[in-house]
């Protein structure tokens, strides 16, 4: 199971004479680095949609002012609608956006994260799909929204994903709980451009049917939630390329090869 968590106060934080200052000084409600993908992702929904000359690229356009706005001032109406703040301590410390996800269990922000969960029977043992999954080098073969995957220990890889506009995002990822053919679990460390946290598991099927994969992941979308209403307007979101990967996984590992009609369909579901 993977939890999405807010973590504690940071320890030593300063006067709540200085933090309240510093919130209504500024009157941010956006993290610095969050306010950063934001304006990058704006700029480049703004540039497709001036290339477009139609009115979804009128939209388009907008909708990356919307989101340029959003990251140059730091204020986001939405989040102060809902009461929510993820740059309220940048004019006091210098805190990373994730700062409130602490300790190895954490993963990411609950207030901002979304979930995605999808299953997949295999005619396959388990610990033959644990043992290739567990490979992670093997898993831009069938999640065709994966660059690249570099194993650089025994429990860290880095990862390279394609995003929006041509766009690649990055992370490094730890495991945080294994159990070998039953359960692989990890999260992002660092400061990644976006924040996730997942579990495969792997279990018996009913009646000696195979073996029901099943992949849970928690993320950050860029520029938050607003930042996923955009992926699925205009880009395939998480949810669909979760699915799409898992129906490659079960072709490739039960006949050995994706086949050409799989990859043609995938193409034709692309946006």
């Amino acid at each position: 199971m993977v939890l999405a968590v807010a973590g504690p106060r940071r320890i030593g934080h300063p006067s709540a004479r200085e933090d309240d200052g510093a919130r209504r000084g500024l009157g941010r409600n956006v993290a610095r680095q969050e306010r950063v993908v934001s304006v990058a992702i704006g700029a480049a929904l703004v540039t497709y949609g001036a290339r477009r000359r139609d009115p979804v690229g009128l939209i388009t356009a907008l909708l990356g002012g919307v989101l340029v706005l959003r990251g140059a001032t730091g204020r986001d109406p939405i989040y102060r609608a809902l009461g929510v703040s993820t740059g309220s301590t940048d004019a006091v410390l210098d805190a990373p956006a994730y700062d409130d996800v602490t300790g190895r269990a954490a993963t990411v922000n609950a207030r901002k994260a979304i979930k995605v969960e999808h299953s997949v029977t295999i005619d396959r043992p388990r610990a033959e799909l644990y043992a290739f999954w567990r490979n992670f080098e093997n898993l831009p073969r069938f999640m065709e929204h994966l660059v690249s995957v570099r194993v650089d220990s025994g429990t860290r890889s880095y990862w390279a994903a394609r995003a929006p506009a041509g766009q690649t995002v990055e992370w490094e990822a730890e495991i945080v709980n294994e159990v070998p053919d039953s359960i692989i679990a990890w999260k992002s460390v660092g400061a990644p451009d976006v924040a996730n946290a997942g579990a495969v598991n792997f279990s018996d099927a009913p009646a000696g049917g195979g073996t029901v994969v099943r992949v849970t992941v928690d993320y950050e979308p860029p520029a938050g939630k607003l930042g996923a209403l955009f992926s699925h307007v205009f880009f395939e979101e998480p949810d669909q390329q979760i699915r799409d990967s898992l129906r490659r996984f079960k072709q490739l590992v039960e006949s050995g090869e994706l086949s050409t009609a799989a990859r043609r369909r995938d193409r034709s579901e692309a946006p």
